[in-house]
């Protein structure tokens, strides 16, 4: 894949995962006791696409990493391996938490009565974030893929993500800021990821003129 349709997978796909889970984020704070049903699939719904526009921009990114540099396709491999992972875990997630909506008789609310849940959207979601975004950081600052600054901030909400991997000691209260599912460590967490994504889609995309033209010229370190 060549360095132009490289940036625009990785720019648009990230773009259109930022977006679904902008809209998906704020359906966790409309009730405050058992959500409805509709309110609960269509936050899951919302959430599943967003996953796999996700999918592609971790794929994708590889391929832009490989096409910059190929010096560092080792390092995006390993953003590819721990981007796969997280989307894979936050899907088994979502599947828990529909089965039991469905299933039930009565509104639930999934983030307290769906245990199997606490750990994969908690601890376990912000350690595979911790090394997909140490390595995303890593390979933007070696290769110069994207600005500088963008590899800082990978660096910084990884950061942010480790804070959080020890709160499966704290309970199960989401009101809990710290809880394993409260809503720092999970809601929170997902709002931030979701701006994070819409300002990297965004940079990315900003950037293809800029990579066009030194393609044209023929820049070293640019590679189709």
């Amino acid at each position: 894949m060549d360095t132009v349709l490289a940036r625009r997978f990785t720019g648009g796909s990230c773009l259109a995962a930022a977006v679904l889970l902008v809209v998906e984020v704020p359906l966790y704070f409309v009730y405050s006791g058992p959500p409805p049903d509709s309110n609960v699939l269509s936050r899951l719904l919302l959430g599943i696409l967003a996953l796999g526009f996700m999918l592609v921009f971790v794929a994708s990114f590889r391929e832009f990493v490989k096409s910059v540099d190929a010096r560092y396709e080792w390092v995006g491999n390993f953003a590819f391996a721990a981007g796969l992972a997280y989307v894979l875990v936050t899907l088994v997630s979502s599947g828990l938490e529909a089965g039991a909506v469905i299933a039930a008789d009565r509104p639930i609310d999934p983030t307290i009565d769906v245990s199997g849940t606490y750990i994969l959207y908690g601890s376990i979601g912000r350690m595979l974030l911790v090394f997909f975004l140490t390595a995303l950081g890593f390979a933007i600052r070696r290769t110069g893929a994207l600005p500088r600054w963008t590899g800082t901030s990978a660096y910084v909400l990884g950061g942010v993500n480790f804070v959080f991997i020890p709160s499966l000691f704290f309970g199960n209260k989401p009101a809990f800021f710290y809880a394993a599912n409260g809503w720092g460590t999970t809601a929170s967490m997902g709002a931030i990821l979701s701006y994070w994504l819409l300002m990297m889609g965004i940079v990315t995309l900003r950037g293809e003129r800029g990579t066009t033209g030194r393609l044209a010229q023929g820049a070293p370190g640019v590679r189709s």
